[in-house]
């Protein structure tokens, strides 16, 4: 069974009321919050009107690639459950999860087997572990069979290029599931309809 959906890359309003006001709302959205070079990325003053809202039980994720101590303290008092960071070692992983009292998705870019093993470096410090593509910002794919040496009990989240149709293979699968640019239009704008699609055919698996 599926353990949950993210959403992510949310930057406007109308998306997330949307999402959030949905029947079959997804347990987690995330915001790109300091990777300029994402389409995505949202500036610091836009995100925190962003998400001053009422976050109807679903769990806000603060995108991260290698966060420096400025940008973390300005966003230490925003309405976030998780950070989710990319390019962190498990050092600093640590400090950060410890100063700031928050829950940490650790991201893990996958294109080996040697890849996919580097959790083991985490799990004293995560929350959850998502296994992500190379591609960062762009949406690549990898093989989720690479995962199979992964145990059944880390609880793990994975993303790449997942696509919607891709939701029903999952349905026998013991991880969550995150999708950013599948629900997006040629112009790399969110989607209403596609994220409707999504919500209520995660609702069926």
């Amino acid at each position: 069974m599926i353990k949950g959906l993210k959403i992510c890359g949310i930057s406007d309003p109308k998306t997330l009321n949307y999402i959030l006001n949905h029947r079959h709302k997804p347990s987690m959205i995330g915001f790109i919050t300091n990777y300029e070079k994402s389409r995505r990325f949202i500036e610091y003053g836009k995100l925190k009107r962003l998400i001053n809202i009422d976050k109807k039980n679903v769990n806000f994720v603060s995108v991260l690639v290698s966060p420096k101590d400025e940008i973390l303290e300005k966003i230490k008092n925003l309405n976030f459950d998780y950070y989710q960071l990319y390019d962190v070692d498990p050092k600093r992983t640590e400090e950060i999860k410890s100063k700031y009292k928050i829950k940490i998705i650790t991201a893990i870019t996958v294109s080996s087997k040697d890849d996919v093993i580097k959790y083991k470096d985490y799990l004293d410090t995560s929350d959850v572990i998502l296994f992500d593509s190379k591609g960062y910002h762009k949406s690549e794919s990898f093989d989720h069979k690479l995962l199979d040496i992964v145990p059944n009990e880390i609880n793990k989240m994975i993303a790449g290029n997942i696509q919607i149709d891709d939701i029903s293979n999952f349905k026998n699968k013991d991880f969550a599931i995150d999708l950013s640019g599948s629900l997006e239009d040629e112009y790399g704008k969110k989607d209403i309809n596609k994220i409707d699609k999504l919500l209520n055919l995660f609702a069926k698996v």
